[in-house]
């Protein structure tokens, strides 16, 4: 229990995907500008981080890596398909992106609108493929503590897109420097908020 309360809260705040890897940058600057759409974006990165990890981590450990098809018998105890783990990931990734972008267009239209190209794009969002190389480095010990981690990481991820939307917002009635307005004074909050979770690196539960 606690290595998975550990994993969960590293995945927010120590290891997070945006401030400490800075992985899913594209989508996180250009839909931060609104907290609506930028919660409906987050809450998607995260669907999609806590479907894709678990179902990826049964392929690398009982398909893809070297001997993971030795339950198939002593024949295929040699066998490495560990090359292939790249294309797996992404059409993993891209299959449950592809069902994410149907439901909001159903059920959710105008924030479909709002999110136009931002949607599809989760398929090649880096914070997504990080999480899943990032699960074949850490080794995890079973498939439940994979999927906290990709749930943490997808939090870490909607509590950075949130935090950064907030703080454009209220950027709107603010006298900014000509030359820093728009992605100019984003990278700088971005930066800023980055220094500020260096903060949690030593947490050790």
């Amino acid at each position: 229990m606690e290595q998975i309360l550990s994993t969960f809260v590293r995945s927010i705040f120590v290891e997070n995907m945006i401030f400490a890897y800075y992985l899913g940058m594209c989508s996180y600057l250009a839909v931060s500008k609104n907290v609506k759409t930028a919660l409906g974006l987050g809450i998607a990165v995260t669907f999609v981080l806590v479907c894709t990890l678990p179902i990826n981590y049964m392929l690398e450990n009982y398909v893809l890596k070297e001997g993971a098809l030795s339950w198939l018998g002593l024949q295929y105890a040699d066998v490495n398909l560990s090359f292939l783990s790249f294309i797996i990931f992404i059409a993993i990734i891209a299959s449950f992106t592809q069902l994410v972008e149907m439901v909001v267009e159903k059920f959710l239209p105008s924030l479909y609108a709002s999110l136009g190209i931002f949607l599809p794009l989760i398929a090649v969002n880096c914070a997504i493929m990080g999480g899943s190389l990032f699960m074949q480095q850490k080794a995890f010990i079973n498939v439940g503590e994979a999927t906290i981690y990709g749930f943490g990481s997808g939090i870490g991820w909607l509590v950075a897109i949130l935090g950064m939307a907030a703080i454009r917002e209220k950027l709107a009635y603010s006298d900014i420097p000509k030359p820093l307005r728009g992605l100019g004074i984003a990278f700088i909050i971005t930066g800023l908020m980055g220094i500020g979770f260096m903060c949690f690196s030593g947490l050790n539960i």
